[in-house]
């Protein structure tokens, strides 16, 4: 009697499909496509080209005028916050920009699509901050220096005359670029901390700018101490050529600013993480 043995079975391997020519590239996420969302997302808002072009106007009309009318009565006023005094009109439209570039993405509800693209969420926050403070300090410093030049076309007879090249003005002209762009970023994660355009200018306005004035009529030394390290006064200790008196020095300004804008950045982060959309 013959037994039958079956045949091996052999299991050839699935055929290699090759992609459809024109088919589209798996999706995969980077930092550099983050990156570039945000950036075209920053420049195809018509809020952002008017809100700097604003600022920018401000800065150099306010300057041209300052040169055009100085008669002398301001000679102790350090040169360059004398020119770039139109800063303090154009620190307010930078930090509505700010507001703008994370909360009024809530606003729209684009800010669903950006999470949704985006899982771990982080880096669409810390890409907003990151372009919006290059753009944010281009921009100034472009401003600061055109404005300079154009005033001293008028003071150059003045005991106001300087040039880029004078010891401190270079220095004095990125500071001040600095700290508004600090400033501004302070205003990006107010934005990003309350979710809401308006809520976020009303807390930029009244923690940063009014809530010192309040402070500063307590009758109590460490009272002063203390606001010497808020936000607007540490700002207000840089963009000039002599040191302020009375103030923080420039470097301990410069970091104090820089804290605490990576606080509330850090918070807004940390809350982005552990809230819903």
């Amino acid at each position: 009697m013959s037994t039958a043995h079956p045949a091996p079975s052999t299991t050839a391997p699935a055929p290699v499909t090759a992609p459809a020519p024109g088919a589209a590239p798996a999706y995969r996420l980077s930092t550099a496509g983050v990156v570039r969302s945000e950036w075209h997302k920053l420049w195809t808002l018509r809020s952002t080209w008017i809100t700097l072009f604003t600022a920018c106007a401000l800065v150099i009309s306010v300057g041209i005028t300052m040169g055009v009318t100085y008669d002398g009565d301001d000679a102790e006023v350090d040169t360059v916050v004398f020119t770039l005094l139109g800063n303090q009109l154009a620190q307010i439209c930078l930090a509505v920009l700010g507001i703008l570039v994370t909360a009024g993405e809530y606003s729209t509800g684009m800010i669903r699509a950006s999470l949704a693209a985006v899982p771990t969420r982080l880096p669409v926050l810390l890409s907003k901050a990151g372009i919006f403070a290059a753009v944010a300090f281009t921009v100034s410093l472009a401003t600061n220096v055109g404005t300079f030049l154009l005033a001293q076309i008028w003071l150059a007879d003045s005991d106001k005359a300087l040039v880029l090249t004078d010891r401190g003005v270079l220095g004095a002209l990125a500071s001040s670029a600095a700290s508004l762009t600090l400033l501004s970023l302070i205003a990006l994660g107010l934005g990003a901390l309350f979710r809401s355009v308006p809520g976020a200018i009303g807390a930029f306005v009244g923690a940063v700018l009014v809530l010192p004035e309040v402070l500063s009529m307590l009758p109590f030394a460490a009272v002063d101490t203390v606001l010497d390290h808020f936000p607007a006064q540490a700002a207000s200790s840089l963009g000039s050529i002599a040191r302020v008196e009375d103030a923080l020095a420039p470097g301990t300004a410069l970091l104090t600013l820089t804290l605490w804008a990576a606080a509330v950045i850090g918070g807004a982060a940390l809350l982005l993480k552990r809230r819903d959309v």
